[in-house]
């Protein structure tokens, strides 16, 4: 793993997005987002959406021994309509613990969730039948994933939603 920005701490705002959210299993997850990826850039396109900020993925429920409940969207400026796959929503507000990477996500998220143990920064999470329910858990992808193929080479901004 490359650390491209260090863990901290940052305040967001709402950022309004746009997204197809799906129950995957745990194997398989990122063949699914590759899927999802290409299905909403297409969706875009078919739409005429102009500029619009990163894509992401986000994970509602983690259960790696079982599904996962997860989203693929994309940054709107605005809020803007979608249909009955695609659907409005957003990134909430609040506290973000951060770290900007590139290359081995399961490195990168470890390196956060330790670093946010050590400085006694609890998520916003809960135990739920389904696994481990986050109030906001995501990896926003700052390389346009239309343009740059090789994920190994994608920039990208994992945060997690710290509790209140």
């Amino acid at each position: 793993m490359e650390l491209l920005e260090p863990p901290r701490v940052v305040e967001l705002p709402l950022r309004h997005s746009l997204g197809i959210r799906v129950i995957t299993p745990f194997r398989g997850m990122l063949g699914e987002r590759d899927r999802l990826l290409t299905e909403l850039a297409g969706w875009l396109d078919e739409h005429d959406v102009g500029e619009v900020g990163p894509f992401f993925l986000r994970l509602h429920v983690i259960d790696m021994e079982g599904p996962m409940d997860l989203a693929v969207g994309v940054i709107m400026p605005d809020p803007i309509e979608g249909d009955d796959r695609v659907l409005p929503d957003g990134l909430p507000a609040g506290r973000y613990a951060t770290l900007t990477y590139r290359d081995h996500a399961l490195r990168a998220n470890r390196a956060l969730i330790e670093w946010s143990r050590e400085q006694g920064l609890p998520f916003d999470r809960e135990d739920v039948a389904e696994g481990d329910r986050f109030g906001c858990r995501y990896e926003a992808y700052r390389t346009d994933p239309r343009t740059e193929r090789r994920k190994t080479r994608w920039e990208v901004e994992l945060a997690i939603r710290l509790a209140d």
